[in-house]
Parts: C-alpha cells; sequence; structure tokens
C-alpha cells in the first residue's frame, strides 16, 4: 500500500471512531436511561411531561398513565410522554427560574 492509501484509510478509521465516540454512544446511553426511567415509573410518583404538564400518577399500564393534574382532575397519557420524575430539588431549581 502506498502512503496515501494508508492515509486514506487511517482517516477513514478515525472518522468512524469520532462518530462512535460523539454521537452513537452517548445516544445509547440516553436511550437506555429514558428506558430505565419509564420502566421504574409507580403510583403516586410526581412527574412531569414532555409537554410540561406536572402530576401525580395515579393508574398506569405498559401504554398510557394517568396523572393527577389537579384535585379531582386526571388526564391519560402515552407512557412516553414522560419527561422524568419531579424531586425536591428539581422542583426547588424551576421555581428559581
Amino acid at each position: 500500500m502506498s502512503q496515501e492509501a494508508t492515509s486514506t484509510v487511517f482517516m477513514i478509521v478515525v472518522m468512524i471512531a469520532l462518530f462512535y465516540f460523539m454521537l452513537y454512544r452517548p445516544q445509547k446511553k440516553q436511550a437506555a436511561k429514558r428506558k430505565e426511567l419509564l420502566s421504574s415509573l409507580e403510583v403516586g410518583v410526581d412527574v412531569v411531561t414532555i409537554g410540561g404538564i406536572y402530576g401525580r400518577i395515579k393508574a398506569l399500564d405498559d401504554k398510557t398513565v394517568k396523572l393527577e393534574v389537579a384535585p379531582s382532575t386526571e388526564i391519560t397519557f402515552a407512557r412516553a410522554a414522560i419527561n422524568g420524575k419531579v424531586t425536591k430539588e428539581t422542583a426547588t431549581e424551576e421555581d428559581e427560574d
């Protein structure tokens, strides 16, 4: 192989490694974290949806979550619409904004 061909192959390998470490791997970690969050949901937990609606889980099944957003007001969401659990730290940070 010539010097030029070796250099080209090396650059392609470097680019593939860069794509792996900068795009694929972080995205895979984020997907695993999201899957863990959705599987850990349970009745009574305070959550926030992707749309920014806060509520407490009253019922859930494999595909849907029923949130109580106000006293005697329940809304059904797709389970995938849950963005995260609300903790005291999360609520305090958002109050400061």
